[in-house]
């Protein structure tokens, strides 16, 4: 069977055709932008692509074509699709239909971590020798790769809230019919298809309706806004983590869960954030039959996913790291972590503020004091349609604010000094930022 797949390069399109060729179809697709890094791995995979959406891909004439949320009408293969009546489908509903249908689904929700959270729940279950297939929205580097299937019966997932497709405004997450799922947390975010968090807080309960009576939703207890998702009902048992006396951790990393201790966390992560992350993990893949001392050897050897704190490099003495952070209670906890691993060394927060939410201001107010534990900011405000400058002004004369990637660059390398650690904070590729800094530092 052949499917085409409209939208290839993005992570989750991507995964879906590794996931899809490794079943056994043969894959082709297409995107605006062919590019390494996607491009080099998915034609490693033996998956054919071509640059744009010409409509001479019809004569490719595929069993089905799979739409991601990134093509939108007057897109003209798509118009040529719907004009002519050829079958399509969106990305969530053709894994669910054909990848997921008779699996044990282990999905991760939530507005922070669920990459995180699903690349240890992933690796708990494979330290357990369960062999999970997962699809997860960035690189765990104990896999080095972003999806798979296997032959297990178990199956993580990064179960996002955003829209499926222009023609299924629903959230992804509710196509996958989970047995277990996390909610880890739940903020307002996504401003482009959101007006506001109930709308969110709709499509949540939307997928606790999807959980069976023999499920378990494992749910953040110290989130107000998800006990109220849980208050329009829920049919399933649910276990709270991050409070007394549910799943719990204290200040030594001791996990306990029913105010029984299952032993300690031993790890490299730093953050609160990370250590609930642990165990939400914990709790889920307990679900699937890992016992909690099982579950904390496998965090012992967990190596993060790229692009989280990940260290790029270190020159003249300057950490260079590397964050997805990019919304205000992501780069608080994320700059909090990084405090308390460096203690006094000054920290020097890069932020490209390039989300959609971003983009149209609706976090501008809580940025600053987001940005609190940084000892000094730079901000690159290209493109940016509001008043960078303005909002950020309480963070006084720490902040620098540039137009000009190359001119941030320089004002940068011209500000660091040895012992610094410089953290770069972007949901995209930041220009190739990164590697500028190394070169230049």
């Amino acid at each position: 069977m052949h499917i085409h797949i409209l939208g290839i390069c993005g992570t989750f399109m991507g995964g879906i055709a590794v996931i899809a060729r490794q079943a056994g179809f043969r894959v082709t697709g297409c995107d605006a932008n062919v590019y390494p890094p996607m491009s080099t791995q998915l034609m490693a995979q033996g998956i054919e692509l071509i640059e744009g959406y010409g409509v001479d891909q019809l004569t490719l004439k595929p069993d089905v074509y799979v739409i991601g949320n990134v093509v939108s009408r007057g897109n003209p293969l798509m118009e040529q699709i719907l004009e002519q009546n050829l079958p399509y489908t969106s990305g969530p509903q053709w894994l669910a239909e054909t990848i997921l249908r008779n699996q044990w689904v282990l999905a991760v929700a939530g507005t922070h971590g669920k990459t995180t959270t699903s690349a240890m729940l992933a690796w708990i279950l494979e330290h357990a020798g369960l062999n999970p297939g997962f699809l997860i929205g960035g690189v765990p580097q104990n896999f080095a790769i972003s999806a798979r299937k296997t032959d297990s019966a178990f199956f993580v997932i990064e179960a996002d809230e955003y829209d499926t497709a222009f023609f299924d405004k629903r959230s992804k997450f509710v196509h996958y019919h989970p047995r277990t799922v996390v909610l880890n947390n739940l903020e307002y975010d996504h401003a482009d298809i959101f007006p506001d968090l109930q709308a969110i807080q709709t499509q949540f309960h939307h997928l606790i309706r999807t959980v069976p009576g023999n499920g378990l939703v494992v749910c953040n207890g110290r989130e107000s806004s998800l006990r109220q998702v849980l208050q329009q009902g829920c049919w399933t048992p649910v276990q709270l983590f991050g409070t007394t006396p549910d799943w719990n951790i204290d200040a030594d990393n001791q996990v306990s869960y029913a105010g029984v201790s299952q032993g300690n966390l031993q790890w490299e992560l730093q953050g609160e954030h990370n250590r609930m992350n642990a165990l939400a993990a914990l709790a889920a893949a307990r679900h699937a039959g890992v016992p909690v001392a099982h579950g904390l050897a496998a965090l012992s050897e967990f190596k993060n996913v790229k692009r989280r704190m990940e260290l790029r490099g270190t020159v003249n003495g300057i950490n260079l790291y590397d964050d997805f952070a990019h919304h205000p209670t992501a780069i608080a906890t994320t700059l909090a972590g990084l405090r308390s691993k460096v203690a006094q060394a000054r920290i020097i927060a890069v932020l490209e503020p390039r989300s959609n939410t971003m983009k149209l201001g609706v976090m501008k107010e809580a940025l600053p004091y987001s940005l609190k534990d940084a000892d000094l900011v730079f901000c690159y405000a290209g493109k940016l349609g509001w008043d960078v400058r303005g909002s950020l002004a309480p963070l006084g004369d720490k902040l620098v604010v540039k137009d000009d990637l190359e001119e941030l660059i320089d004002a940068i390398v011209q500000s660091a000094r040895p012992g610094d650690q410089l953290l770069v904070m972007s949901n995209g590729g930041f220009g190739g930022i990164h590697d500028k800094l190394l070169k230049k530092l």
